[in-house]
């Protein structure tokens, strides 16, 4: 799987040498440093080939007659290049994503190509609007940002940027039609807090860590808010495994848990207060759901060429009407 969070470990050096300046709160943005970032279709390689349903060696299908068999989306989202950690907003009309160029490229050189990062698209009239590169940093400093999560007019997001040291959580408001006021906010650095989901209220926090207690590899932890702060974690015993449980996602009735493990997406569903043991919904290849309010799953599926990641798209498996 394209994992962001394994991608930017080695962004660490390069951010702290290329970064003369400490980082600038972003209230000292103006509306006259908003980025114009050139087109990310200008960075795709002219010899990669668009990988298609008919030419996927592992096609994805669902293995749940709850849902129609998935598609990538149509019209403007997927390219030749890779685009993954899908976040749609609840009413089905918003769609966040991380795209880079070329999955084979160095991520130092990711960095510096002016288009990987995190775009947004909207939909009109059934059809998704060109994406527009969301941006979480002063202009002429360099960052690498993914991972978005969405909840009302707050986001959360993974960050490595110039001025900080290592891999951050940073937040951002959406104010005026775009996302403002980042600013680097870390959970507690004991519980080592990777990929997120919040409940509605924001006061649970679902996430996946390697930290000590857990059943083996990534587990999903859970931590609860009280009196303004994250709680010490607890170990979700009953949906982990000794294999890796990642990328947690709710439905909006919280009472399904989607993760990513063995390369598919899995569900637990919550009975009499219980997480249940999860299912298999969709695989091959694919991870990292996310729900609209129809019950509609979104999620990357990376395409292999013999052991060679080549792309990836953004799927949708449509819930059944019957």
């Amino acid at each position: 799987m394209l994992r962001f969070t394994h991608m930017i470990k080695r962004l660490f050096i390069t951010v702290i040498i290329i970064g003369a300046l400490a980082f600038v709160g972003s209230n000292l943005v103006g509306r006259d440093q908003v980025m114009d970032y050139p087109d990310r279709l200008s960075r795709i390689s002219g010899e990669a080939v668009k990988m298609t349903v008919e030419t996927d060696a592992n096609p994805v299908r669902s293995y749940s007659d709850e849902y129609e068999q998935p598609i990538p989306l149509s019209g403007v989202i997927n390219t030749a290049g890779a685009e993954d950690s899908a976040f749609v907003l609840p009413d089905g009309q918003t769609l966040y994503f991380f795209f880079t160029p070329d999955v084979q490229v160095p991520v130092e050189e990711q960095l510096l190509d002016e288009v990987t990062g995190i775009y947004r698209s909207d939909k009109f009239g059934g059809e998704w609007q060109e994406p527009e590169r969301v941006q979480l940093q002063n202009k002429n400093k360099l960052s690498l940002d993914g991972c978005l999560f969405v909840l009302g007019d707050a986001a959360w997001f993974c960050t490595t940027r110039e001025g900080y040291v290592g891999l951050h959580w940073a937040t951002a408001q959406f104010e005026d039609g775009r996302w403002q006021d980042w600013d680097v906010n870390d959970f507690p650095e004991e519980y080592e807090v990777g990929e997120l989901h919040m409940t509605q209220d924001g006061q649970t926090l679902f996430f996946h860590s390697s930290r000590l207690g857990g059943l083996g590899g990534l587990d999903l932890w859970v931590s609860e808010k009280m009196d303004g702060e994250w709680q010490e974690p607890v170990n979700l015993s009953s949906v982990n495994t000794e294999r890796d449980e990642g990328w947690p996602a709710l439905n909006l009735q919280e009472d399904e848990l989607w993760i990513s493990r063995d390369y598919a997406l899995w569900r637990s569903q919550k009975v009499d207060g219980e997480w249940q043991e999860p299912e298999k919904m969709f695989g091959p290849l694919a991870g990292e759901a996310s729900i609209d309010e129809n019950g509609d799953v979104y999620f990357t599926h990376h395409y292999f060429e013999g052991d060679v990641m080549v792309e990836a798209d953004i799927y949708v498996a449509k819930k059944s009407l019957e």
